[in-house]
């Protein structure tokens, strides 16, 4: 593959920054928007702890969602742009617009001002949030075809900003985008090694497991999906003519309670996860909890409910083969315990 001008959004996030990696190690030529410059050395820092190569060819520019200041500069001369940022804030918040806004309005800008510089292509990076939400508790196996219910239960802001992010995105190709593709991609919750001293993401649950926060599980199941293999697929989706227009889920095909994935890094990492629980907490308390604790009330609807999932489309597409979820949640935790030291 001949070497690319990659712009990577939000450059200092979890999947951003292992985008950023693999793309300098197959000799891409890439840039990243940060919200400041100020920032540019310590988020070095942390690609090259992570093991960063080629260096020299990244570059950083800073870019905000809500503003349009620096989005013509940052996309200029650019062959294809990964659009990872977006505020990630699952659960209650305050106030939705805080989260809501900058993910549609961000999005929007992204868009034109990578139409307005003949880029290529856009790989935008979606989320489960936006396939499964809302919808009642069958046998059914979730694909790209499905999108979340904004109006049914448990469907939290976050939930809402994903969906109505891409569902803006898709309007906005089909009306003014000219000759720009999309892509989507729809990963269910990521977990991986983390990248300097932020947790983001679905490592917070590796993360409250390990330090004692969790001390007992509600009876939830997750699907998990590597960060290695969420970015392997946004760099296969830059040049692969069949991804064109198309969304794309990203899974392993299996959801695991929280108590199973306690297990995993308890044998894993033995004497250093001590702490990781090993109780579940009955579905009766959680109910009675979240009438007057509103941050267990998202969980209320999904309580014993494992969704299932398709990766067939993303196997087929871009011959995309997932880790299993045990990799994702060992190097999670062990990158976790040993920064700690």
């Amino acid at each position: 593959m001949n070497p690319l001008r990659v712009l990577v959004t939000g450059g200092s996030g979890f999947i951003a920054g292992h985008c950023i990696l693999q793309l300098l190690e197959q000799g891409h030529l890439v840039r990243s928007t940060i919200r400041s410059l100020a920032r540019e050395e310590s988020v070095r820092g942390v690609l090259k702890d992570a093991g960063m190569v080629h260096s020299d060819r990244l570059s950083f520019v800073a870019a905000d969602l809500l503003r349009d200041d620096g989005w013509a500069e940052a996309v200029a001369g650019m062959d294809v742009v990964l659009h990872v940022a977006s505020p990630v804030q699952p659960g209650r918040v305050a106030n939705e617009g805080e989260v809501i806004v900058p993910a549609r309005e961000g999005t929007l800008r992204v868009l034109r001002a990578a139409r307005d510089a003949g880029v290529s292509r856009v790989v935008l990076t979606s989320a489960f949030h936006a396939v499964s939400w809302g919808h009642p508790h069958n046998d059914h196996v979730f694909t790209e075809a499905d999108w979340t219910i904004l109006d049914g239960p448990g469907v939290d802001a976050y939930g809402k900003s994903k969906t109505l992010a891409e569902r803006a995105a898709w309007d906005f190709i089909a009306a003014e985008g000219g000759g720009l593709e999309l892509t989507t991609m729809l990963p269910v919750a990521v977990m991986g090694p983390v990248m300097g001293k932020d947790i983001s993401g679905s490592n917070h649950i590796v993360q409250r497991m390990l330090d004692g926060a969790m001390p007992v599980v509600p009876n939830l199941f997750i699907p998990v999906v590597d960060v290695r293999d969420v970015a392997s697929a946004h760099v296969m989706a830059m040049t692969n003519p069949a991804a064109a227009g198309e969304r794309l889920l990203l899974s392993n095909g299996e959801a695991l309670s929280l108590k199973e994935i306690g297990a995993i890094i308890r044998a894993a990492l033995g004497d250093k996860a001590k702490r990781v629980p090993t109780r579940i907490l009955p579905d009766f308390v959680v109910r009675i909890a979240a009438r007057f604790n509103a941050e267990m009330r998202p969980f209320v609807p999904d309580l014993g409910y494992a969704k299932k999932t398709s990766n067939d489309k993303a196997r087929r597409e871009l011959g995309w083969t997932p880790r299993e979820p045990r990799e994702a949640i060992v190097a999670a935790a062990t990158s976790m315990v040993g920064r700690a030291r």
